[in-house]
């Protein structure tokens, strides 16, 4: 899963970070709770982890926030507040868990894990997503197609798969590094073109079928769909 870490202290989001990450998930940290907003307004996440004391206020502004934007995010509290009314007041206000610090690394991947299967049950719950859209693009995540104001675009597989990253962030930024975790699998920079000789020939199949400059790209942080595609 990709998740959101909202947390002050460097050397407790670093260990968190470096275990989260050989449990096989990708860590993005943020260190107040203005950071931990702006990455979720520019990012997809699947799960966030927020400290309920930060720099420049207190988590539960954060959760509020995170809640009027999305209903469904999975959200796990830790607190150095142990007291059973913060833990309720936390759960009222939206959180789906929570952990009082200190804690052991163990127990807080279970909890994240178990949030992460109780939201991919939900999901199956609501129905397979069957197909993606930004504008005039659709893919058919079933018939594996694309389709541009109706008809099909022909794409290789990794094409395709660049193509349904991009479209499930829903026009917010996509780096490199994330592109390499999703499509390929690696969890390391392999030193080579290899995003970019892809996307070139993606862009040029959406070119080719009438859709030209659906992708836009952020120089030096990533890509995107273009709005008004």
């Amino acid at each position: 899963m990709k998740i959101l870490l909202a947390e002050d202290d460097a050397t407790t989001a670093e260990n968190i970070g470096v275990g989260l990450g050989s449990a096989g998930h990708y860590v993005r940290i943020a260190s107040t709770g203005r950071d931990a907003l702006t990455l979720l307004e520019a990012e997809p996440f699947d799960l966030a982890v927020l400290d309920r004391l930060m720099p420049d206020g207190d988590g539960m502004s954060v959760l509020a926030a995170i809640r009027r934007r999305d209903r469904h995010l999975p959200v796990l509290m830790l607190t150095a507040l142990g007291a059973i009314e913060d833990r309720v007041e936390g759960l009222e206000a939206g959180a789906d868990d929570y952990l009082v610090k200190p804690f052991a690394l163990p127990e807080l991947t279970a909890r994240i894990n178990a949030l992460g299967r109780r939201w991919a049950a939900k999901k199956d719950e609501d129905g397979p997503e069957v197909s993606l859209g930004w504008g005039g693009l659709t893919l058919d995540l079933l018939d594996r197609v694309v389709r541009w104001q109706g008809t099909a675009v022909p794409m290789q597989p990794r094409e395709f798969r660049l193509l349904e990253e991009l479209l499930r962030a829903q026009g917010k930024l996509v780096t490199r590094t994330m592109l390499l975790e999703s499509v390929w699998k690696l969890h390391f920079d392999p030193r080579t073109n290899i995003v970019e000789t892809h996307l070139s020939r993606l862009r040029t199949r959406l070119t080719d079928a009438g859709c030209g400059e659906a992708i836009e790209t952020v120089r030096g942080a990533g890509y995107r769909m273009r709005d008004g595609v």
